[in-house]
């Protein structure tokens, strides 16, 4: 029976975790690589291999331009390898280069414009984008905006709020100069903003009075049991569901959302990110390939819906984290072809190789302190 037992278990882990991450993953990588490869072709680059996925081939095929489309055993990323490529990373093969044909020259990555090389690394990213706004666009087109008046309802005794003056039956109208539409709106400004002061504007009996209030920051547990570290002010929004209004979009609006949407995640992690390299923030939220499928896991319990919002997030984050200036990342690729625009000529060979086992041992740095993190949280350790 403990036997039975455990492969039920098992197997309900295999559908409730690793099938939703795949799911997201596969997207987000495979989008990725799409932005390179097409940007690619159109400017004459011969592309040897699509893969989704690292190590062994699975299974694939040729297309007739000679890209060979695979899937790979290690479903933790995908690579478009272009002609001349001497790595996965896109790091050059110099003597394959030098011994290349004049018609091999003509498809070679290497062997294109500066401008035409930092279009094809910045299509993976920028497709990242597109990927998030698209996503984010059309949930707002199909299933509309959850809109919930920002009024304050109850007040914490001894919170950021009380102390700033608010009292209950405020609306809130802007923060910042930011118009407030819903209580949503102002949670995630708010969340975002602990430590800094907010000038908050509210509606008291008809008449503006403006207020500066500072969130406080606490750690709060999500339905999962999740902990996150958010600002906090103290007041609270009693919604009856005859106050919780659907608002229909038309695509130009949904579309305006979307962007906003996906601008609202890159401020977000820039603003992160930010305040972990000036000591604000922790980097134990830094999380890897084993946090995103238990997040994968418990979004996708909620509904597709909900997982597509991850799978729109997690776009985003990859597009931004890939346009860092680190080499092996799409950013130094960028860096080095903005040095040789500078400079007239690439860097040396051996610079390059330099820069790239720098980068190397950057993003090992990051996949050790980002696994550190996921054990902690699932309590391996």
């Amino acid at each position: 029976m403990d036997l039975v037992s455990g492969l039920s278990t098992w197997g309900n882990s295999l559908l409730g975790y690793v099938i939703p991450f795949l799911f997201v993953l596969t997207v987000v990588v495979f989008f990725h690589e799409l932005g390179h490869f097409w940007v690619a072709r159109r400017c004459g680059v011969k592309v040897d291999a699509f893969s989704v996925g690292f190590g062994p081939e699975l299974f694939g095929f040729n297309d007739r331009r000679g890209t060979r489309w695979r899937l790979s055993a290690i479903p933790l990323g995908g690579y478009v390898r272009f002609h001349g490529d001497d790595s996965a990373a896109s790091t050059p093969d110099h003597s394959a280069l030098e011994r290349m044909s004049a018609e091999e020259r003509r498809v070679s990555f290497f062997h294109k414009s500066v401008v035409a090389r930092a279009a094809i690394v910045a299509a993976g990213p920028i497709a990242n984008f597109i990927l998030a706004i698209a996503i984010f666009a059309a949930v707002f087109a199909l299933f509309g905006r959850q809109v919930t008046t920002p009024r304050v309802d109850q007040i914490q005794a001894a919170s950021a709020a009380e102390r700033a003056g608010f009292k209950a039956g405020d609306l809130v109208l802007s923060i910042d100069g930011r118009e407030i539409d819903s209580f949503a709106d102002m949670q995630r400004i708010v969340s975002g903003s602990p430590g800094r002061a907010l000038v908050i504007v509210v509606d008291r009996g008809g008449v503006q009075v403006t207020l500066t209030a500072t969130p406080e920051l606490r750690e709060m547990r999500d339905n999962f049991g999740n902990v996150h570290r958010l600002g906090v002010l103290g007041i609270s929004r009693s919604a009856t569901a005859s106050e919780v209004v659907t608002q229909r979009l038309g695509p130009l609006e949904a579309l305006r959302l979307g962007v906003a949407e996906t601008w609202f995640v890159v401020d977000r992690t820039l603003h992160y990110l930010g305040g972990i390299l000036l000591g604000r923030e922790s980097a134990d939220q830094l999380g890897g390939p084993l946090r995103i499928a238990q997040v994968s896991g418990q979004v996708a319990s909620v509904g597709f819906v909900a997982l597509l919002h991850l799978t729109a997030v997690l776009s985003v984050s990859i597009g931004l984290l890939n346009l860092f200036p680190v080499p092996l990342l799409d950013g130094g690729h960028l860096l080095f072809y903005a040095i040789e625009a500078l400079r007239g000529k690439p860097l040396s060979a051996r610079a390059q190789e330099f820069g790239f086992r720098i980068g190397l041992a950057i993003v090992v740095m990051l996949m050790i302190v980002a696994t550190w993190n996921d054990l902690l949280h699932l309590k391996v350790l």
